[in-house]
């Protein structure tokens, strides 16, 4: 048995570089190219590979040492038949600083953004030195990290996920650090209180809620649209076999207003299931969210196929979801599938706020109690009734101008040009 040295090769560019990983343990069994240490320049990351085959005797530089060419990298114990053989090998094919500088280049193509895709099955190394650089980035142990490629070779997707994990976990410890505190002290220690059960259907939109607000980036758009001549026309609608006043609620209006404009805004009728996939779906239906409030708690039916119903057929059907949901008779499918919610606070008081998205749909949009206001129109001041709205949008897909674009529409739709049109 005799030892050799493996020095740092020739590595061109590469002088006075920091070693970011040594690959190998004192004792372990190396093979010919077996990875040994991954250097980074300001340019790249290259893995080092042996020039021989035998058992790690010693190592001789740690991660953080400064190397160049000649530098020992560690000294490797060779069976002397062996050694000639490989000698004899290395000769015979090629020149060892040939062999090294194609695996630096063969290193610099895999990790060029054009070629992210490695082919090379045989390699041992668990991480390619760009996912090993990405992890670095992100203060991420790699080792503990599992692979999902062959042999458990560690991708960015890997790194990405374990980020993820960690982070909802700790999230989760941050949630139950934050329950504990304001369990401290019992309520009852100052003074008389009643504990009562929350109702079911709190409990169950709850998650749904966290859910929406802890991943969708939410920006909410605020604004007013002069009604006063729909109002006029709502008012002044009746039935003509008993001339009696027709009651059709203002939500009916809203809702054909909010539907001619998602025609014209198709991303606002969408959804998108992972950012990452960069997939986004667009609806071809107008299923339209309507938030009811019930003895229970908030309920969200669909209103389905809107596009295709008069305001008179819209108003029985609202009338019918709404009892159906404070009876508790509304079909849980019912709750699924929507396009676009309305939450409506008219009936209640209230201008603007911020509602939360209805997830997966991408925009909510708030309605306020509408208000005789002074206009400045027609350079006079004059009477108008004007309605608040609360656009809230997923800053992800929606960015603030479509929002603003998407309000006038809407604000045009329930406008006095399109009052008659609404009611078709």
């Amino acid at each position: 048995m005799s030892t050799k040295d493996i020095k740092v090769p020739n590595i061109g560019e590469f002088k006075d570089v920091e070693v970011i990983e040594v690959l190998i343990k004192k004792g372990q069994e190396i093979k010919k190219n077996d990875p040994l240490i991954t250097i980074e320049s300001d340019k790249s990351s290259v893995e080092i590979p042996s020039t021989f085959e035998g058992i790690v005797k010693a190592i001789n530089l740690k991660i953080g040492d400064k190397v160049s060419e000649g530098d020992k990298i560690l000294e490797v114990e060779i069976n002397e038949d062996s050694k000639k053989e490989q000698e004899t090998k290395l000769v015979k094919e090629e020149n060892p600083k040939k062999i090294i500088l194609d695996k630096i280049s063969e290193t610099k193509r895999a990790i060029d953004p054009q070629n992210l895709i490695n082919n090379d099955t045989s390699s041992v190394t668990l991480a390619s030195p760009k996912a090993r650089k990405f992890a670095r980035e992100l203060g991420v142990d790699i080792q503990k990290v599992m692979g999902s490629e062959r042999k458990g070779r560690v991708v960015e997707s890997d790194i990405k996920l374990f980020v993820s994990s960690y982070s909802n976990k700790k999230t989760e410890n941050k949630i139950k650090e934050q329950e504990k505190i304001k369990q401290e002290y019992s309520h009852s220690e100052f003074g008389e209180v009643e504990v009562k059960d929350i109702p079911r259907v709190k409990r169950l939109s709850s998650k749904y809620l966290i859910n929406s607000w802890s991943n969708i980036p939410h920006v909410t758009n605020h604004d007013e649209a002069d009604i006063t001549e729909l109002e006029e026309f709502r008012t002044s609608l009746t039935d003509i076999y008993t001339g009696e006043k027709k009651k059709i609620t203002p939500l009916a209006f809203i809702i054909k207003a909010l539907t001619a404009s998602l025609k014209k805004f198709p991303t606002f009728n969408s959804s998108i299931d992972e950012i990452e996939d960069g997939k986004m779906t667009i609806k071809k239906y107008y299923h339209i969210g309507i938030a009811v409030d019930t003895p229970h708690g908030l309920m969200v039916p669909k209103l389905r196929n809107a596009n295709n119903k008069n305001i008179s057929l819209i108003g029985k059907e609202l009338k019918k979801l709404s009892e159906q949901c404070k009876n508790l008779k509304i079909d849980k499918k019912e709750l699924f599938g929507g396009s676009m919610t309305i939450t409506s606070l008219g009936g209640i008081g209230g201008s603007f706020f911020t509602p939360i998205i209805n997830y997966p749909e991408v925009a909510i949009l708030g309605v306020g109690k509408s208000e005789k206001k002074q206009i400045y129109l027609d350079d006079k001041f004059v009477t108008r009734t004007m309605l608040p709205l609360s656009l809230s949008y997923d800053h992800r897909i929606i960015d603030g101008a479509e929002a603003a674009r998407f309000n006038n529409d809407l604000k045009e739709n329930l406008g006095k040009n399109f009052a008659y049109k609404l009611a078709v």
